[in-house]
């Protein structure tokens, strides 16, 4: 009996997940054309560093190749599970880096969102060119003043650009920042969204004018993904709109 309530759970939670990602895209979809674009411009990346390995790896038996975790731990042993059960995925590392795990991460993810220096461009590029792999990456650009958060300097942008440029290992895939936090005023939440998202699309047309050969722009998170969207966002970081009724701890692997 215990069995059979655990199989229905379980069915129950995968269908819970099969819906909200079903959601997910058709609210890119709706954002992508209601903004003139194609919906296929936008990569959506389901940030699973708050769900267990059974929640990710039902992701990727759904059809969602492209996860994101935040801690190199995580990233490491689900990269590990995820070749145990013959799935593969593009793991997406969306947190910050430093700079003594930085060669951990050129090993395993496939894209680096969080590029903050130019020290960690160069340590990126070697530990990823030490086991022969191309890394792609987005420059992080701070546009808020926060002390949670990093990222480079606008003015520092063009010198970080020729430095991935340069790297053999790497491919800069374009620029990446985030909203501000703000938690008590959902109207101020949006009009410091919609600063940051325009300064940052800006930032990567004066990039591309200059012959930057990426283009791409990483910002929009579950609150705000529709308004990154329509200025530019090329791909979209998403976990709590996907994760909605699906218990971060339930079940195993």
């Amino acid at each position: 009996m215990q069995w059979t309530h655990s199989s229905s759970s379980n069915t129950s939670l995968s269908n819970t997940l099969e819906q909200n990602l079903a959601r997910a895209r058709g609210a890119i979809a709706d954002a992508a054309r209601g903004a003139g674009r194609d919906p296929a411009s936008v990569t959506l990346v389901a940030v699973t560093k708050s769900v267990n390995l059974r929640t990710a790896l039902d992701l990727c038996r759904l059809g969602q190749l492209d996860l994101g975790e935040n801690r190199v731990e995580a990233l490491e042993q689900r990269a590990r599970a995820f070749r145990e059960h013959d799935l593969a995925c593009r793991w997406h590392f969306v947190g910050h880096v430093q700079r003594n795990k930085a060669r951990r991460v050129a090993e395993v993810a496939d894209v680096v969102h969080s590029v903050d220096s130019e020290a960690l461009i160069e340590t990126l590029d070697r530990g990823a060119g030490n086991v022969g792999r191309s890394l792609g990456v987005y420059l992080q650009v701070k546009l808020h003043p926060e002390a949670t958060k990093s990222g480079l300097a606008p003015e520092d942008l063009q010198s970080a650009v020729r430095a991935v440029t340069a790297a053999p290992a790497l491919h800069w895939l374009g620029l990446m920042t985030m909203a501000p936090l703000v938690t008590d005023d959902a109207e101020r939440a949006g009009h410091l969204a919609e600063q940051v998202f325009t300064e940052l699309a800006r930032l990567s047309a004066g990039c591309v004018a200059r012959g930057a050969p990426g283009s791409g722009l990483s910002m929009g998170m579950s609150g705000d993904f529709e308004r990154a969207i329509r200025h530019g966002a090329t791909c979209v970081r998403i976990g709590t709109r996907l994760f909605e009724g699906v218990a971060a701890n339930e079940g195993a692997a």
